[in-house]
């Protein structure tokens, strides 16, 4: 799995819950090295947030759902932004999810379970 942040606090925290709940995850810090891990790792699924530097979630999702080998792979955009024109707009460029944050690692751990199983 791959948590994609540019806050490193909200990333490293992410990844240590769902390591510890068994799952194995990297991260990134932007959506360009997303996008660049995510052909090269082919993830189980990608934690995204919006708002990044660079490329954000959604230019990053349009980007992995373009690509053959990443597109099949479902993604759960993260914001603070609980606009629903902005979520519209990720569901429309490929999101599997859209989530607001704050997001308790529990919840985000129960959208992952129901995505992968899926």
């Amino acid at each position: 799995m791959l948590i994609v942040d540019d806050s490193e606090a909200a990333r490293e925290m992410y990844a240590e819950y769902l390591n510890y709940r068994g799952f194995w995850t990297i991260t990134a810090p932007d959506g360009e090295a997303a996008v660049a891990i995510a052909r090269s790792v082919r993830p189980s699924l990608v934690v995204m947030d919006l708002a990044m530097p660079g490329l954000d979630g959604i230019g990053a999702i349009r980007r992995l759902k373009q690509l053959p080998q990443t597109r099949r792979i479902p993604v759960i955009l993260l914001t603070g932004h609980a606009v629903q024109a902005i979520e519209q707009g990720a569901l429309e460029a490929g999101a599997a999810a859209f989530l607001t944050k704050p997001c308790l690692p529990e919840d985000l751990e129960q959208h992952i379970q129901r995505l992968l199983a899926g």
